[in-house]
């Protein structure tokens, strides 16, 4: 990533950026921001509306591309607030998940890529440093969220000071926090939630459009506009990205020790409040915000 492409980035009053620590539920979001803003069209590509700004590959022409956009632009990011220039005229959703499960999805989207997907990230263009660290077939989702954990976010970046730094932006009248389970258990209310903070209104009978083109099973059906271009980039095409979207597949691998050297860490790292928000994604105050 090269975090200096936000530096001469010239923001819209009314911009969206999502940003997310990776496999937080940013598609996810990305889909619904952009059914929010079209009104459920179901042919609006929003992976294509939303580009990753600060992805080194292929960075040419993205901010042309937004530049010549005419509806109200969202755009992805997975910066830290460390990282990110600050803009307060600018909405920023930042899209949690507990970071056990983050390191299952994190898996799954290593071993999914192609042979050509690793050569495009180890070519990131001059200056940009040695590229992605390859996937180790031997590893076991277990051993794998084990050298994570251990690693501080190995053998991508930092978790917990990512997560931390968006906490500590939450009371920000311009930051939103969203947690992954509450977008799985309950995708209407955050929905309208988002759409509200967003200040999109959308028309009462376009409801049940927006959220039918959310649902896992019809962004499976139809990647050419919920994941284009993930046939290329996976072995098993767009099911490869959109894997299962479910949170717990650990629970059966790690022991009650490994378990409690996570808590213990996020404890640490993020303080009670954060990490008990974390784990469980449920309010912290009367209000229903972390």
């Amino acid at each position: 990533m090269n975090s200096e492409v936000w530096l001469k980035f010239k923001h819209r009053p009314d911009d969206i950026v999502i940003t997310t620590y990776a496999k937080s539920g940013t598609t996810l979001v990305h889909q619904l921001v952009g059914q929010l803003i079209s009104g459920g069209d179901p042919a609006f590509n929003a992976v294509g509306a939303c580009p990753w700004l600060e992805f080194r590959p292929a960075m040419d022409g993205r901010q042309e591309k937004l530049e010549a956009q005419t509806h109200r632009r969202f755009i992805k990011s997975h910066l830290p607030t460390t990282s990110l220039p600050y803009d307060p005229n600018v909405r920023y959703l930042y899209i949690c998940r507990d970071g056990r499960d983050v390191a299952w999805s994190l898996y799954n989207h290593y071993a999914q890529l192609r042979e050509e997907a690793w050569e495009r990230l180890a070519d990131a263009g001059p200056g940009a440093g040695p590229g992605l660290p390859r996937f180790d077939p031997s590893v076991d989702p277990r051993q794998f969220f084990l050298n994570w954990l251990r690693g501080d976010g190995a053998p991508w970046w930092p978790y917990f000071s990512h997560v931390r730094s968006w906490w500590q932006a939450r009371h920000l009248p311009n930051v939103m926090l969203v947690h992954f389970a509450n977008l799985r258990s309950d995708l209407a209310g955050e929905g309208r939630r988002i759409a509200a903070f967003l200040g999109i209104q959308v028309p009462e009978e376009r409801w049940p459009a927006v959220l039918e083109h959310c649902s896992m099973d019809w962004m499976r059906a139809h990647p050419e506009v919920s994941v284009p271009g993930a046939g290329k980039s996976y072995k098993d095409g767009p099911a490869g990205f959109i894997f299962q979207g479910t949170n717990g597949r650990w629970r059966d691998a790690l022991s009650a020790e490994e378990v409690a050297e996570y808590e213990a860490a996020a404890v640490r790292e993020l303080g009670p409040e954060c990490a008990a928000w974390m784990a469980t994604g449920q309010p912290l105050d009367p209000k229903g915000l972390p």
